[in-house]
């Protein structure tokens, strides 16, 4: 897959469909990496007539590791007697990078879990990119919504796993508690895709960074409200690491946004509901293609 130079990183992406549609972006979340938006998942998005840019987030995948940054000390930085090694607002001028080292000067945006978190903030500081917003199982940084249950968080406390094995089994049971439980979940799917994801790359330390830069990110509720192009937001009413609340919050906090709320979805994104995703994410983006552009 090819790379690019983005704010002082390199930054690995793959694209997909004609390259004279418009593009979408996708931005996926905490420790994940640009597989973790399905082959199939793209190419549906690229067969709506989309140019389809997926990449790895800093500290993640095959992008550029910032090891030299140090582990930060989470319950430090929740007393507030450290700093976070860089912010969301960080990731957010990484996608700028991005657009930018391709030639692209706007962009339909799209992002789960931290990833959504890093496209609200694309959209509050870089509102004159942006033609169309999506937010998905994600939350607005108002701690008073979007927490996670107990055992969801737990699984974020998990220390780096000795070996392929053990991190296997670890990604195996943390899938079983955050995912969906009203869509059917292909058990032997799941190990295989952590399997290579953890081929792929494997970064814990990068992980606790980009969980730093969460921690610490202002709340956006206020920018939200600045926001013009249509805005869809989508979660899972059976989301046990961002409550279905931070999805309610977003969608409140930007003007005219529409909120698609999903029965029985988790914090993932199971088959049986993604031709309900797709389609809110290529309805959304037309309503852009319909308002004249400055």
């Amino acid at each position: 897959m090819p790379r690019v130079q983005s704010n002082g990183l390199e930054l690995e992406y793959e694209t997909f469909g004609a390259a004279s549609d418009p593009v979408l972006l996708l931005v996926m979340g905490l420790g994940a990496q640009l597989t973790d938006w399905p082959l199939e998942f793209c190419q549906s998005l690229a067969d709506q007539h989309f140019r389809v840019i997926r990449f790895d987030n800093r500290d993640a995948g095959l992008s550029t590791s910032l090891d030299a940054l140090g582990v930060p000390d989470l319950q430090a930085l929740l007393t507030g007697t450290a700093t976070a090694p860089y912010l969301l607002a960080d990731l957010a001028e990484d996608t700028v990078g991005l657009l930018d080292a391709l030639g692209i000067t706007k962009v339909h945006i799209v992002g789960a879990s931290m990833g959504g978190m890093i496209v609200q903030q694309f959209a509050v500081d870089h509102p004159d990119r942006l033609l169309s917003l999506c937010s998905i199982m994600s939350t607005t940084g108002d701690r008073s919504v979007g927490q996670p249950t107990p055992e969801a968080l737990s699984i974020l406390g998990l220390p780096p796993a000795a070996n392929r094995d053990e991190a296997i089994e670890n990604g195996v049971r943390g899938n079983r508690i955050i995912r969906s439980t009203g869509f059917e979940i292909v058990e032997p799917d799941v190990r295989e895709r952590i399997a290579a994801n953890y081929d792929r790359s494997y970064r814990p330390l990068g992980s606790l960074r980009q969980t730093a830069a969460i921690l610490v990110s202002p709340d956006r509720t206020a920018g939200l409200h600045d926001v013009t192009v249509p805005t869809v937001v989508i979660h899972g009413t059976a989301d046990p690491l961002v409550d279905v609340s931070g999805g309610r919050a977003t969608a409140a906090a930007v003007p005219g946004a529409e909120l698609v709320l999903i029965p029985g979805m988790g914090h993932d994104l199971p088959r049986g509901a993604w031709a309900q995703v797709l389609g809110a994410i290529g309805d959304n983006a037309a309503k852009a293609a319909a308002t004249p552009v400055d």
